[in-house]
């Protein structure tokens, strides 16, 4: 009964531990791709991304598709100044098969408080960024001010969304 036991505990510290290696990956992708930004490394930032990836920004008309995304990102990239994004706090999950995560944070930018949430997804035993968010981070006491600031345009942009459909 204690070797059953014993077996037991040794199964789960081995899953445990793959699993917690497999997040540590996982943050230094997400901190990698964050510093190459900072450090404007245009290279090393979309190396780090799936060749389909995609960048959600904060502007509700930025769904952009990795190509898209480096032709926007590449002025800046060449400039040296790219952005500034600190995760200070992340969330990271991923499947039973360990193929792909998701995640969450926090992060320090020169917008103040964001969110970033995304996927990833191993290609060839590389954690690559497959999908990524970006929101600004709006105190809830803010809300109806902020509202107020963009209700113009967001109207005028659901008009035309609408539209399409």
């Amino acid at each position: 009964m204690k070797f059953k036991a014993l077996i037991g505990l040794l199964f789960l510290t081995v899953v445990v531990s793959a699993q917690n290696t497999e997040k540590q990956k996982i943050n230094q992708v997400l901190d990698n791709w964050h510093l190459a930004a900072a450090n404007a490394d245009f290279d090393a930032y979309f190396g780090l991304m799936t060749k389909d990836g995609v960048f959600l920004g904060t502007d509700a008309t930025e769904n952009w598709q990795n190509d898209e995304f480096r032709t926007f990102s590449k002025p800046y990239f060449d400039q040296g100044k790219a952005w500034s994004f600190t995760s200070v706090e992340r969330n990271v999950y991923l499947n039973d098969s360990k193929t792909f995560a998701w995640f969450d944070e926090l992060l320090d930018t020169q917008m103040k408080i964001c969110r970033g949430s995304g996927v990833l997804k191993k290609e060839n035993g590389q954690w690559k960024i497959a999908h990524y968010v970006l929101s600004i981070a709006v105190p809830n006491e803010n809300v109806d001010e902020l509202i107020q600031i963009k209700e113009a345009k967001d109207d005028a942009l659901l008009l035309e969304l609408k539209k399409k459909n």
